[in-house]
């Protein structure tokens, strides 16, 4: 494969996005590690929509293996989790904030002809021939939204849409979620969206499993700093013991982020020995994207998350002192 280099970089809007989709032949969409619902939303949104509207197109979804609950997603079952030797035309960068969180599929992004970025995450500092972020957007599916001929958005398309949406919002209760997102929302609804069915099914439903895990996490879980600060750690013995996976972490950090007088949510959860994933929620007055970006993560204002490697308690105590210094 020839290595394409950037060296330069045009912001994008919607016509140059529609036209380089035009122009490509073979088009490769990659997320960003351990996808979550807007990386899956968006990734699959794209390959609806292109293929939809764009007959003779081959495209591809590269991503890590997905949660089982966005498998119902149209052309999910087609997103491949290994790399293939392919010349792409064009290569799209969906919701993922640096090169390196492409993980296995980083070589992919760099040696296509012609690379767009569209993302939302506030540490993107750009990258791709051309670039578009909106950091006050509520989510990567927001922006592709926004890319998109809305008469031409499949309900396939708009299932995807929405539930990217649906994910980075918390069902529309962040900050982010604007009078522009509950249109864009209710327009995939007129497309024939089942509301109903993606908040439940992928957003709230756990399993029992899922619920001892959560019980023990907040059973363990300390406050900090007076009360503005909570914590808690999911142990590698602990999926263990009740056969969970990291899948099974979902809202747990929300349900801290709601504990009353607190400011700041800390949820860790154990990957392998010595490290660990730093999930951080902020309501309104602590930065969490400039605590992970100092850690080599990244993120929104009020969402943000990081990994690192070394002893829990020594990370948890300088996240905290850097919480002590915004506060």
């Amino acid at each position: 494969m020839k290595v394409h280099k950037n060296h330069w970089k045009v912001s994008m809007n919607k016509q140059l996005f529609l036209n380089k989709i035009e122009a490509a032949q073979n088009i490769a969409i990659l997320g960003h590690i351990r996808p979550d619902g807007d990386c899956v939303g968006s990734c699959l949104g794209a390959y609806n929509y292109i293929l939809d509207n764009y007959a003779g197109k081959n495209v591809v979804v590269y991503l890590e293996e997905i949660p089982h609950k966005f498998r119902f997603l149209k052309g999910a079952e087609n997103i491949r989790h290994t790399v293939c030797d392919i010349d792409y035309q064009l290569a799209i960068s969906l919701d993922c904030g640096a090169r390196d969180r492409h993980g296995k599929f980083v070589d992919i992004f760099g040696n296509a002809e012609d690379t767009i970025c569209l993302d939302h995450h506030r540490s993107n500092e750009g990258f791709g021939n051309y670039f578009y972020c909106k950091p006050n957007a509520s989510s990567t599916c927001e922006i592709l939204y926004g890319h998109f001929s809305p008469e031409k958005i499949s309900k396939a398309c708009a299932e995807a849409l929405y539930l990217g949406i649906v994910h980075d919002t918390g069902v529309f209760k962040y900050p982010s979620t604007s009078p522009e997102t509950m249109r864009i929302a209710g327009e995939m609804i007129s497309k024939g969206v089942s509301s109903q069915y993606i908040i439940d099914e992928t957003f709230y439903k756990v399993t029992f499993n899922q619920n001892k895990l959560t019980g023990e996490a907040l059973m363990n879980a300390t406050l900090h700093l007076d009360g503005k600060a909570v914590s808690t750690c999911i142990t590698l013995e602990m999926f263990q013991r009740y056969g969970a996976s990291k899948e099974d972490t979902d809202g747990i950090v929300d349900k801290l982020r709601v504990t009353d007088g607190v400011e700041v949510a800390i949820f860790i959860y154990q990957l392998a020995e010595h490290v660990y994933k730093f999930s951080l929620r902020s309501i309104e007055i602590v930065d969490v994207s400039k605590i992970s970006v100092s850690f080599g993560g990244g993120g929104h204002i009020r969402a943000a998350g990081f990994e690192a490697e070394g002893n829990v308690d020594d990370l948890l105590e300088q996240i905290l002192e850097m919480i002590k210094e915004q506060l």
